[in-house]
């Protein structure tokens, strides 16, 4: 029998080769009896128990660990479990991947996949997630020319996410615009509602009509972009890492103002997980003089290297077709259209990264075989 040793603060329990400790207040606001077995909410309050709080006995009895406390309560651990949380990986989080970077050469290779086909087959709807959280971006194709189409789109994988221009908003020329994507101008390549305090995750982009000359969509994996700037300028990357630059959106009726960090980094697995990037949306930057002597320079070759047909990829948006895309990782932009040639109208919306993640697990769970690396 494995012998438990029992400390002041917690236990020590032999593991493989090795002796494994647990604090005791882990260990009881852990145990199997602290969740509701419907909602998986935890119910036990931690916060009631003794500042001493300890176990009175402990031993191993077959494939568990059971534990005894002061009052009386007996915890019972299964051992896998504890082992598992021992060497840290004991909540695995499915939707947790590995970003591929790719280059202007990503069209043909770009994920696709069937409006029909997501709506009948959730086991797609996977694939479509798992295409999205690893390479940033996917094309739906045969949506019809509605705006239901679009929303039942995005409830495949959350729930449509409001920003300040609404739940919805329809990129065409317009008499009277508050914004350059609603002209025939080109855009530069840029990430969506930067000056939200919590800009976006992931945009969609419903082509509804497209027969003008020109207006050309332009996409760009900037995590590729900043892997190469932290290869060859690690100094510059940092900078971009830290410091938190201003954005402001304003309009007739809106001063929306946030501060974001030009280049974000994943703090589960350290990779670089998006950008905040659009020079249309920049405010005066507001460092100390001296500070721009160091920031200008890592915000000017981060955005020239952006620009690079490298990384620079380049395609018409036809009718039907709906491209979804990581607001966060995927600078986008278009560019310029012959005025008064013709209709180009996209209707777009967000869902929350948060959402795409959620559904992939639930999906994952469901369907452990599938994705697009089985």
């Amino acid at each position: 029998m494995a012998l438990v040793s029992l400390m002041e603060k917690g236990l020590l329990i032999p593991v493989g080769s090795e002796l494994a400790y647990f604090n005791y207040f882990w260990l009881r606001d852990n145990c199997p009896s602290s969740w509701d077995a419907a909602t998986q909410e935890r119910i036990f309050d931690i916060l009631a128990e003794a500042d001493d709080l300890h176990a009175d006995a402990a031993e191993v009895r077959g494939n568990y660990l059971w534990v005894t406390w002061q009052n009386g309560h007996e915890s019972q651990y299964d051992l896998r479990w504890l082992e598992s949380w021992h060497k840290e990986d004991g909540r695995i989080d499915t939707a947790i991947r590995s970003r591929q970077p790719w280059y202007s050469n990503h069209y043909e290779n770009m994920a696709r996949f069937d409006f029909e086909t997501l709506k009948e087959r959730p086991a797609e709807v996977l694939d479509w997630a798992e295409a999205l959280l690893d390479d940033g971006i996917a094309l739906v194709k045969g949506l019809p020319n509605t705006d239901q189409a679009l929303q039942s789109l995005c409830e495949l994988l959350g729930v449509v996410r409001p920003s300040y221009s609404g739940l919805a908003f329809d990129v065409r020329q317009k008499i009277d615009p508050v914004n350059l994507a609603y002209t025939n101008k080109a855009l530069e390549l840029h990430t969506d509602e930067a000056a939200e305090e919590f800009p976006p995750g992931i945009q969609f982009l419903h082509c509804r009509v497209n027969d003008v000359a020109g207006g050309n969509s332009l996409f760009v994996d900037a995590m590729a972009v900043a892997n190469e700037l932290k290869k060859t300028h690690p100094d510059y990357f940092k900078i971009l890492t830290e410091y938190k630059v201003p954005f402001r959106y304003t309009t007739h009726s809106h001063d929306i103002r946030a501060k974001q960090r030009i280049i974000e980094i994943d703090q589960n697995n350290g990779e670089v997980s998006g950008i905040n990037f659009s020079q249309h949306l920049a405010d005066i930057f507001d460092f100390p003089q001296h500070e721009m002597d160091v920031f200008y320079p890592a915000f000017r070759k981060f955005g020239q290297m952006l620009q690079d047909p490298r990384f620079l990829m380049t395609f018409r948006l036809n009718a039907g077709e709906c491209i979804v895309f990581d607001n966060h990782r995927i600078a986008h932009g278009r560019t310029s259209f012959e005025d008064g040639g013709g209709l180009r109208h996209l209707r777009g919306c967000y869902v929350d990264r948060g959402e795409l993640r959620s559904t992939y697990r639930v999906l994952k769970a469901k369907y452990p075989a599938g994705g697009r690396n089985r």
